[in-house]
């Protein structure tokens, strides 16, 4: 596990440098996919950066830039890696830094190991879940030349304490939703003050596990390549990602890759749900 953790940690800073490259150049060759997404040069070559990477594993990958692998092809998979090259290209296109590279371990529908890099803040999170062995860790300011061991020995273990916060709710920058408005204000009536927080990309994810915020509502249609990498960094902090219908853990590898509305929530939140 540890081995699979410092190749992906490898393949995220190596796409970061592609990414950064190009988001300096501000050369994007801006391009819309058949869905009306945005897809710009640097989500290719952050693609094919972690591919290269991630090959050595001999474990497949389902990319935001190769979505098109059939279901009755990957239900064989009961080990895979889901990444998104570059998770917020709107933030990326806005440049405003909160965009991120996705990368994440999927066991039998389970995300069980995530690397989330946010390569113009150089901050990283990880997660890697066994049991007791769970740990989540974040990297605020690496330096340049540093190796994924160096990264890794740098991390301090999240969720970390901030006392005296109002209940937070992250909410995303570019993808709010009429529910999510209803649901804050649900919320309000149960906890007073408070405090939302709008950021772009997995981040949102990342906060939770962090301890920055109590809950993200998505609801609002996301891929699963958008949620896999954060999702296994709250799992490995001890958070919830709930299917926001069943109020069950969200899963991967699914014939639909489109994910149902969810809730991440901080550790003891997820007992107070209802529908």
């Amino acid at each position: 596990m540890r081995n699979l953790l410092n190749i992906a940690v490898e393949a995220a800073l190596d796409a970061g440098k592609h990414i950064m490259e190009i988001y300096s150049s501000g050369d994007f060759n801006l391009q819309l996919k058949g869905d009306g997404s945005p897809l710009t040069r640097a989500d290719l070559a952050s693609h094919q950066a972690i591919l290269k990477h991630l090959e050595s594993t001999g474990i497949p990958v389902l990319s935001e830039e190769g979505r098109s692998i059939s279901h009755p092809e990957r239900a064989s998979w009961t080990k895979l890696w889901i990444i998104d090259p570059i998770d917020g290209t709107k933030e990326f296109i806005k440049r405003n830094g909160e965009f991120t590279v996705n990368i994440a371990l999927v066991e039998n529908g389970i995300p069980i190991m995530g690397v989330v890099y946010v390569p113009a803040k150089r901050v990283l999170f990880t997660g890697s879940s066994g049991g007791e062995d769970a740990h989540a860790a974040r990297v605020l300011g690496g330096e340049d030349g540093w190796s994924a061991d160096d990264w890794l020995r740098a991390g301090l273990s999240i969720p970390t304490e901030i006392k005296n916060r109002p209940f937070t709710v992250v909410v995303s920058r570019s993808h709010m939703s009429s529910a999510t408005d209803d649901y804050i204000k649900e919320l309000k009536g149960i906890y007073g003050q408070i405090e939302t927080i709008s950021t772009g990309s997995s981040l949102k994810l990342c906060m939770v596990a962090a301890g920055e915020a109590d809950c993200y509502p998505r609801f609002a249609p996301t891929m699963e390549w958008d949620t896999a990498a954060g999702h296994a960094v709250c799992l490995a902090a001890g958070c919830d990602v709930l299917n926001w219908e069943s109020k069950e853990p969200l899963t991967y590898n699914r014939e639909d890759l489109i994910n149902p509305w969810f809730l991440a929530c901080g550790p003891g939140m997820a007992g107070n749900q209802s529908k």
